[in-house]
């Protein structure tokens, strides 16, 4: 019998080589190249021909624009998440770490979606038994929740077309693989075909399909990035395995708002919303507490109050730099700053910051707030109860206006704060009833309208 001929290609663009290498000739990345069976020509033209299509030219100003019916699926910060609703034909793309829920969330989804609507669950990862299992632990009702255990594309193809539901999951990608390929599931070349193949079935049919994506140690989606592209919308599953606390965070929606979050509670009926997330990130002190600031974030078009707690302690030889949720990189640059601009050293300090709850902030409107906390913990000193900051700060020591700085102004006042620190330019015409405003322009300005309220 003749040795299968292998190449090697890229978990992260698909590109292939007859060789082993350390650098991927493709995009660049090292050590991603894995063995994989070589596909022959024939498969490999099959394939690009069912990809071809009858498509006309036209003009833009010819086709109509209107806006995607979408389908709620009964879960709202679900919904929130994927920009209203699922929309038909759409492919939605949902990876997170093993254990954080991916499974129970899309089982309520289609339970609930299930008493409206025709949809189909296919499980390559677990046994019907043990769906049926889950579903009786979280007391669904699954009379009209239908299943299929299976890992063959072609099958599940045909029963997608023989059973026509509006919403299919796909639990995961990562199992599947096709007859007309010859390498083993889960790798770069089955991922990619798998994944075009219902995203055409899809876009023909007007199915709205979820695939389940495996995540890679670094907590990015495996398989080829190509992956990402195909789909209409990708949404990261994060949170603490150890926390009862879920996030569901878009990256891309070719049909709403990316940046987006969804926030989950973990009980023992499933994953519940949670309609006031601010409140979960704020940590309750029976007292005010050395290095604690509360900052203001948005998170896509929600404002959410987050607790920054900072520890700056005595350096025992090299001082650390160690951030929870926040860049490092930055901090290290605040840190800087700090120095310049305001007189503080923190060279022998150790300085560890860390935002509450297991949010990951992005934004660099957090900027002032972490030089606050780090201030308060170094001086062992409270910051003044009920204040909320946020800003950005720039090498040159000035604070530089936040977006949409009166939708979190109204959030805080909401949430009872009667205190903010903000940038001169955020400062708002008519004010905020109950709210003292506190503009500042530069950091050193911030520290010394911080010594006043003292």
């Amino acid at each position: 019998m003749a040795k299968a001929k292998t190449v090697y290609s890229c978990t992260e663009c698909g590109a292939t080589s007859s060789k082993w290498q350390g650098q991927c000739p493709g995009c660049g990345v090292w050590n991603t190249l894995v063995e994989t069976l070589a596909e022959t020509a024939p498969a490999a033209s099959r394939r690009f021909a069912a990809l071809a299509g009858t498509a006309t030219v036209q003009t833009l100003s010819e086709i109509e624009a209107r806006e995607e019916d979408r389908l709620p699926t009964g879960i709202g910060e679900f919904d929130r998440a994927l920009g209203g609703g699922l929309v038909a034909g759409g492919v939605v793309l949902i990876g997170g770490d093993p254990g954080i829920g991916k499974s129970t969330l899309l089982l309520q989804a289609l339970t609930a979606l299930s008493e409206s609507s025709q949809v189909l669950y296919v499980s390559g990862e677990e046994s019907g038994q043990q769906i049926a299992l889950r579903a009786r632990r979280l007391a669904l009702d699954t009379r009209r929740l239908k299943l299929l255990a299976e890992i063959n594309l072609e099958k599940i193809l045909a029963t997608l077309q023989t059973e026509k539901p509006q919403v299919a999951v796909i639990d995961s990608v990562q199992t599947l693989w096709s007859e007309q390929l010859s390498s083993a599931p889960g790798s770069v070349a089955q991922v990619r075909e798998c994944a075009a193949q219902l995203t055409r079935l899809a876009k023909q049919s007007g199915v709205t399909v979820i695939l389940v994506g495996h995540v890679t140690k670094e907590g990015a989606l495996a398989g080829p990035r190509v992956l990402e592209h195909i789909v209409d919308t990708v949404l990261y599953f994060e949170g603490d395995t150890h926390s009862s606390f879920r996030l569901i965070r878009a990256v891309k929606n070719r049909y709403g708002a990316v940046n987006e979050i969804g926030v989950f509670a973990m009980t023992d009926k499933g994953l519940k919303g949670v309609n006031n997330p601010s409140a979960m990130f704020l940590s309750q002190h029976g007292q005010e507490v050395p290095g604690s600031c509360v900052l203001v974030t948005q998170e896509g078009t929600r404002p959410l109050l987050v607790e920054v707690q900072a520890l700056v302690d005595q350096a025992h030889g090299n001082p650390r730099r160690l951030t929870v949720g926040l860049d490092a990189q930055r901090l290290v640059m605040l840190l800087a700053v700090l120095h310049r601009h305001a007189g503080i050293l923190c060279f022998d300090q150790d300085v560890f910051v860390n935002a509450v709850g297991g949010v990951k902030i992005t934004e660099p409107a957090a900027d002032l707030s972490v030089l606050l906390s780090i201030v308060s913990s170094l001086k062992n000193k409270a910051l003044p109860s009920k204040l909320i900051v946020f800003g950005e700060v720039g090498l040159a020591g000035e604070i530089r206006p936040a977006p949409r700085g009166q939708e979190r102004l109204r959030e805080a006042a909401k949430l009872g704060f009667t205190r903010a620190m903000i940038p001169e330019a955020n400062k708002p015409k008519q004010g905020v009833a109950g709210m003292e405003i506190i503009a500042v322009r530069r950091v050193e300005e911030a520290f010394q309208r911080l010594r006043e309220l003292e």
